[in-house]
This record gives structure tokens, sequence and C-alpha cells, in this order.
């Protein structure tokens, strides 16, 4: 009549190995998680700084060219673009660069200049465009 014993709820051991595929499975989902998300705040940064790079970059066309001889970070200089409160209060901020010669203008009378726009989250520079104007060398 041994043959005939049945078994009643599970054994330790049962008990043991449910309990560690269970939390294998919850380590590996709260990895994917965590990956996802720093995935998404990437993303965002990235959308964010390329956003006010290109801003700036045409905030700087709307305005009057300045030479590279008349450019003076104080008084005579491209002016930066009004951040979004949402997007300052992060932390970011937009650098303008002085312009740098890269064709002089000494026969035609017209300079082609360069202007590096950094664009920083907390101080580090997360963005960097360089934008190219032409104009008339006064």
């Amino acid at each position: 009549m041994r043959g005939n014993h049945r078994q009643k709820g599970f054994s330790l051991i049962e008990t043991l190995v449910g309990v560690a595929i269970l939390g294998a499975i919850g380590v590996t989902l709260m990895s994917g998680l965590s990956a996802g998300y720093t995935s998404l705040a990437i993303s965002q940064e990235r959308t964010f700084t390329e956003s006010l790079a290109k801003s700036q970059v045409e905030y700087i066309k709307a305005q009057d060219y300045i030479s590279v001889a008349d450019y003076d970070p104080i008084a005579n200089r491209y002016q930066v673009i009004d951040i979004p409160t949402h997007i300052a209060s992060a932390n970011y901020t937009v650098e303008i660069g002085p312009p740098v010669p890269v064709e002089e203008a000494v026969v035609s009378g017209y300079e082609l200049q360069s202007i590096t726009i950094k664009v920083k989250h907390h101080g580090a520079t997360k963005f960097t465009i360089t934008l190219y104007r032409t104009g008339l060398a006064l």
C-alpha cells in the first residue's frame, strides 16, 4: 500500500526554485526598466540641446551681420535666444563664441566667418554646432 501515497503541498526545494526563478525574472525586469529610463533621459537631453542650438542658429541668421573686426563681446555681439523657463530651470544655457574669420575680405569685400554655439547643461557642454555666415566686411 505504499505506492498509493499522495503528496500534499510543495517541498522546500520546489519552493526555493520557484522563488529563485521569480527573483531572476524580477531582476531582469528592473534592469530593463532602468535601461529604458536612462535611454529616455538621454534622448530628452539630446532633443533639448539640439532644439536650443538650432533655434540659436536661426536667431543669429535673423540678426544683422557683425564683421570679425567690429565684434565686441560686450557692446557689438550676436544676441542669445530667450530660453523657455522650463528648460532654463533645468540649468540649460546657450553660449555663442566670437566669430572667427574663415575667408578674409581681401579682394571681394565679403568675409566668411564661423560662429560656434554651445549648449550646456549644468555647465557641461552637451551639444556644439558651427554656423557659417558671409557678409560685407566694413
